[in-house]
């Protein structure tokens, strides 16, 4: 039997490469953004046209390459990073695996433009399908200068299952995020299609995060700094007041490398406490540098994932330091006893020596009474009326003096029932059938069936309510608008304009007039007729496109998903109470829609039970 195993060739070695290491457009800015930073650039381009899949172009300032570096940067597992493998466990740099042009390069059109600074030309090379179409001298700026055009040109499968352009330029905006909050000393822009969306100037970290969430980011941070002989924590956290129902502006960083990590998120979690409303997450930067011996980053091609020498105590720190950030900046409760009045203040507290010495020398002045005197009765009297209140309508009397044997001191409660005769069903008010709703913890209504009840999820059968009303609406354009009197300006962080954008047509057409004002801003002239909302219009839309954003990457169209996240803004919450009309219309709407039976987000809008079901609970 002949042999059957052999060597791949390096072109399918390179796509299977790509495979793990080139998954989407943001995939490459990731790993050009790196390379630039690991050149010593100070100053970092990027240009993309069509979310990525057109072209996504980095130009920096770096150091640039010679001739042979140029050409071999192509080659797979070729590196300047590392030289052995002691130095894998000790990485400085960004990238280091040889891995990310020779994959790029396999899926893609490449063109390299770079020059080094002592260099009179530099070199300009064409790559396609890993194999070189072009190598040659040329003029360009000292730097480097790389495009990637039609990313999986030569992959169909790949390039059908990448997403729309708006999810897509989502995941570039994230790693781009990432990346410059992380080097705040370096100069970043981003264009897209001939528009700049970010323009990030050199600054400090909060400056920076600012730049990047938003002018209303600075009221919202708290910083956090702890440096010890193993590690240094530094980076701002949220106050929990701003915290959102969606995850997203959640940052680790380790060595400035970004990471992801649930065990260290739930330490931030845990330092929150009882702080945050429920189902809610805390924005977040958080920068731990520590030596690179404790860290192994070579886990994962993307190496978004680490190993620590010793996770639990990283965790440790990391509570500890946030908890005391929140008591700094009294945002939890000191106990702090020089500052809040203390016990000793009290006057039911006081030393007794104290209290025998004042109304001594009340008494050899002739003064009746002394101030403290006085605070203490009008203490206690006001003590009595609170609990002559709790117990009203209950008649407290002595035992003793009606029943002989009973012993000293006993006391018996009784209140107004006491004398009230035994529970009949005279009036048949017991056994006439309830036919009426009720709600259950302000969460559930209750409703009698024949054969037994329902139970609705009141905000889940609101929701399909009004998903299935605003898709209605979504396909029309006759939406009734109320204009404003006085048109409001609502701003955006300068991430989010792309999304907002996309959505401004549609939620026009559910009734709001909604235009744009400026880079950033954003003016409403008008809301829907009927729309009951209780919050602002900036609240209002922050939540929308949070809720939109949380939907992107699942298969449904933009219409859906509008619908969906207005439905989910606009519904009646869980613990708001209703009254028996509202309960009943509630009911009848719900079951009028086309899919009652289910939420926009696949739940259970109700559950019934049969009576005969319940009889077997009872008898087991």
């Amino acid at each position: 039997m002949a042999d059957v195993i052999q060597l791949l060739p390096d072109a399918i070695a390179n796509q299977i490469a790509a495979g793990e290491v080139i998954q989407r457009p943001a995939s490459l800015v990731k790993e050009l953004l790196e390379n630039a930073i690991d050149a010593g650039s100070t100053q970092i381009k990027l240009i993309v046209k069509d979310a990525g899949k057109a072209l996504v172009q980095i130009i920096d300032n770096g150091c640039g390459m010679s001739e042979t570096d140029a050409r071999m940067s192509f080659e797979r597992h070729a590196t300047s990073k590392i030289k052995k493998s002691a130095d894998l466990f000790a990485i400085h740099t960004m990238g280091f695996r040889g891995e990310a042009l020779a994959s790029i390069a396999a899926v893609a059109q490449v063109e390299l433009k770079t020059r080094r600074q002592a260099d009179e030309l530099g070199t300009r090379i064409v790559i396609e399908a890993s194999t070189v179409q072009t190598q040659e001298a040329c003029q360009c700026t000292a730097g480097t200068s790389i495009s990637i055009k039609n990313l999986f040109f030569n992959v169909p499968a790949r390039r059908k299952f990448l997403k729309s352009n708006t999810v897509e330029m989502r995941h570039i905006i994230d790693e781009f995020q990432r990346i410059a909050i992380a080097h705040p000393d370096i100069f970043f822009s981003l264009h897209h299609n001939n528009t700049e969306i970010f323009h990030l100037t050199i600054g400090n970290l909060r400056q920076r995060l600012v730049n990047i969430w938003g002018n209303t980011t600075n009221k919202k941070l708290v910083p956090i700094t702890e440096e010890t002989d193993i590690l240094k924590l530094y980076g701002f956290i949220g106050k929990p007041e701003f915290a959102k129902k969606t995850r997203g502006e959640q940052l680790f960083f380790v060595n400035k490398r970004f990471i992801k990590s649930g065990y260290l998120h739930h330490a931030v979690v845990a330092a929150y406490e009882d702080l945050l409303p429920k189902d809610s997450h805390p924005l977040y930067a958080i920068f731990i540098e520590m030596d690179t011996t404790k860290i192994d980053i070579n886990v994962h091609p993307t190496k978004q994932e680490i190993k620590f020498d010793d996770e639990r105590l990283v965790y440790n720190y990391l509570k500890v330091t946030i908890r005391h950030a929140l008591g700094q900046h009294s945002i939890i409760p000191s106990l702090d006893f020089d500052q809040e009045m203390s016990f000793s203040q009290l006057p039911s507290f006081s030393n007794s020596q104290e209290r025998s010495q004042v109304q001594a020398s009340n008494n050899s002045e002739g003064t009746s009474s002394s101030g403290y005197t006085k605070q203490t009765n009008q203490l206690e009297a006001s003590n009595l009326k609170n609990w002559r209140k709790l117990y009203d309508g209950v008649e407290l009397f002595d035992e003793k003096s009606n029943d002989p044997d009973a012993p000293d001191g006993s006391i018996t409660i009784e209140s107004n029932w006491s004398n009230s005769p035994e529970l009949d069903d005279a009036q048949k008010s017991f056994s006439s059938p309830q036919t009426k709703p009720y709600q259950l913890h302000s969460r559930y209504i209750v409703s009698p069936l024949k054969s037994g009840f329902v139970l609705i999820d009141q905000q889940a059968a609101h929701e399909r309510i009004l998903y299935e009303k605003y898709l209605v609406l979504l396909g029309k354009s006759d939406s009734v608008t109320q204009k404003q009197l006085f048109p409001k300006n609502i701003t955006v962080p300068t991430a989010d304009i792309p999304i907002l954008k996309d959505m401004l047509p549609n939620i026009n057409q559910l009734g709001f007039d909604i235009q744009e004002f400026g880079q950033d801003a954003f003016v409403v002239h008008g809301i829907p007729a009927d729309w009951q909302g209780q919050m602002d219009e900036q609240t209002v839309i922050e939540q929308l496109i949070e809720q939109y954003k949380a939907n992107l990457d699942l298969d449904i169209g933009i219409l859906e998903n509008i619908a969906q996240s207005m439905s989910r803004q606009g519904s009646i919450k869980k613990g708001q109470s209703l009254t028996e009309p509202e309960m009943r219309q509630l009911i009848d709407q719900l079951f009028a829609c086309e899919i009652p039976y289910k939420s926009p987000t696949g739940g259970n809008c109700f559950i019934t039970f049969e009576l005969d079901d319940l009889e077997r609970q009872f008898n087991g």
